[in-house]
């Protein structure tokens, strides 16, 4: 609780609930609007590095409880991009099964399935393909990635040229 100060006296009025602020209706005052709270930003850490870990049923619950299943971190990347880029199809399948996007590219353009191929993935891929991933999607794509890396099986698995 924040006390009032005036002219140097504490104010003896009751406490008040804090006023929306006229610029930003519902915000507090001293509150910055846009800007989530320590706790918020500490939840969202902890979710992220769940996808990093692969740990599919601490992440689907927390899904299923209302965190969106595109959450993004401060460079783009989603709970999919995440856990695909560490190797967990599972995580990958049970994110794509609650709705998350296949193909959503981070600030850099790249895809979910374009970090799979880079990495060598191939249960990731095939859970990436199985939930709609689109191999031309993206820069690079997957499929110009499995070129870069002449990786003739992913390029036949993509039906590319």
């Amino acid at each position: 609780m924040s006390e009032h100060v005036e002219n140097g006296s504490q104010d003896s009025r009751a406490p008040q609930a804090p006023q929306a602020s006229q610029d930003s209706p519902g915000v507090p005052p001293g509150v910055a609007p846009g800007v989530p709270d320590e706790d918020v930003i500490e939840l969202a850490t902890k979710i992220f590095d769940l996808a990093r870990r692969g740990e599919t049923e601490a992440l689907a619950a927390y899904v299923d409880a209302g965190v969106p299943a595109n959450l993004t971190n401060d460079r783009g990347d989603t709970l999919v991009m995440l856990a695909a880029y560490h190797g967990h199809a599972e995580a990958v399948a049970a994110l794509l099964a609650r709705g998350a996007e296949a193909d959503r590219a981070n600030d850099r353009g790249q895809t979910p399935l374009a970090g799979a191929v880079f990495k060598g993935e191939e249960a990731v891929i095939r859970a990436l393909l199985a939930g709609g991933a689109d191999p031309d999607a993206g820069t690079p794509s997957a499929v110009d990635t499995a070129r870069m890396f002449a990786k003739a099986d992913l390029l036949e698995l993509f039906g590319a040229k």
